[in-house]
């Protein structure tokens, strides 16, 4: 077979057939081609070339796009070293773990009105409070999750705290949210450990503006309320009904204390634990987390919003602690507020229910398995708890043969087998207000 399009390798070798076969037409490139043979192969060749190019361009470009995202994300995400560094001075007196894997986080809501999103919440003296705090417990196994509210109105020992100015503050007896502004972070984790024996692992703090941001992040979050609400205070008015609250209703919808509900701090604490449950089945149901797109924005939300410790202040930390914990099913994940009651000596504070505070602590403590409910048989267990504990009879107490029951037993005792679970009342996060 004659190759018809091939071209002479040698001078001579054209000459020499010249002679015994007609010349056969061969092209070369030039500006004389022909549209067809080693033109159309050139241009071929030249555009797949570009193709390739255009294509290397864009897989940097989007790697590019990705680790400019990840830098600012982890970049948002602001390191609490000042805490750290004031828990490590007192780490003899620190709680030790009961449990290998379980984790306790405790939640902080600022009240600060510092920074510019937040200045129109009202004046800025230069001190912050806790407004919400939340000890959310990890089982070892991450097949729950427990959030414990703790009331900002709870009577409390508060340690001697090293002040923002390097000064000391005295120990003393006083309102939980206190601690917040006498010595920030560290100084509420270590309150938090006094009052509970239950060694905080991380912790993470968040303002209003971070707040707001999460909420319009991912396009709200529907409630249902019984009433209509006009509270001018919480900068929030609503109809009766379904609604669905976006970043700055539901500021005011947590926030609301005189217009909802009996106007207690417990009721605003319940009614944040229904809007948390709401908010989980918002991201979970609706493809948030397998959607980039719907998650970056959420990320750059919640990483902008946080102070955290050390160990969660980068995407890697967090990622590690929402991967142990993003497939506990719903019905799993508990919200609760210590059991509590007016304080003796003043009616606008809080004291501890006991023996069932220590009794939810303990068990926090050694990961057995609280119970939550929103009936009355929380309170009743509450209410009979507290009266055979003022009684001197709390190593009697029986909820029913299987609620509270004493005893001494030693966590690393392999006899001990935990107590049949205690109920409280709460609200499991496949609960909304709108059932």
């Amino acid at each position: 077979m004659t190759d018809t399009a091939r071209t002479p390798s040698e001078p001579g070798e054209e000459a020499a057939g010249a002679a015994s076969a007609p010349r056969e037409a061969t092209y070369a490139p030039g500006a004389g081609a022909s549209p067809v043979g080693f033109g159309p192969r050139r241009r071929r060749l030249r555009w797949l070339r570009w193709a390739a190019l255009a294509t290397a361009v864009l897989v940097l470009a989007a790697g590019g796009v990705g680790w400019a995202a990840y830098t600012k994300l982890n970049g948002n995400i602001t390191k609490d070293t000042g805490a750290a560094a004031e828990l490590a001075r007192f780490e003899a007196e620190r709680p030790t773990p009961l449990v290998h894997d379980a984790q306790n986080i405790l939640l902080i809501g600022s009240d600060s009105r510092a920074g510019r999103d937040n200045r129109k919440y009202g004046r800025d003296p230069g001190t912050q409070r806790s407004d919400t705090t939340i000890l959310l417990h990890l089982a070892a196994d991450r097949q729950s999750a427990t959030a414990v509210s703790l009331p900002r109105d709870l009577m409390v020992d508060i340690p001697s705290c090293r002040r923002p100015d390097g000064s000391r503050t005295r120990a003393q007896f006083a309102q939980f949210n206190w601690a917040f502004e006498f010595g920030g972070t560290a100084c509420t984790i270590r309150t938090v450990e006094k009052l509970t024996d239950i060694r905080i692992d991380h912790h993470m703090v968040v303002d209003f503006a971070g707040f707001k941001d999460m909420v319009d992040a991912v396009d709200g979050v529907r409630v249902c309320l019984e009433e209509p609400v006009d509270d001018r205070a919480a900068k929030i008015r609503l109809p009766a009904g379904p609604q669905t609250l976006d970043g700055e209703q539901a500021l005011g919808y947590v926030r609301a204390r005189k217009s909802l509900g009996n106007g207690s701090d417990t009721d605003r604490m319940d009614r944040q634990q229904e809007f948390l449950a709401a908010l989980v089945n918002k991201v979970r149901g609706n493809d948030v987390l397998l959607n980039p797109v719907k998650l970056y924005p959420v990320l750059d939300a919640a990483t902008s919003s946080l102070t955290t410790d050390p160990g969660l202040a980068s995407l890697r930390g967090l990622y590690e602690l929402v991967r142990g914990v993003r497939n506990i099913p719903t019905e799993r994940v508990q919200f609760l507020t210590v059991p509590r009651r007016s304080y003796a000596y003043d009616a606008n504070r809080d004291e501890l229910v006991e023996p069932a505070a220590k009794e939810l602590f303990t068990r926090l403590r050694k990961d057995e398995p609280v119970r939550v409910t929103h009936d009355a048989t929380a309170a009743a267990y509450e209410g009979k708890a507290s009266t055979a504990y003022e009684d001197g009879s709390e190593e009697t107490y029986d909820e029913d043969e299987s609620t509270y029951e004493g005893g001494d037993e030693k966590p690393d005792d392999p006899s001990h087998t935990p107590s049949p679970a205690p109920t409280f009342r709460g609200n499991t996060a496949d609960r909304t207000s709108c059932e």
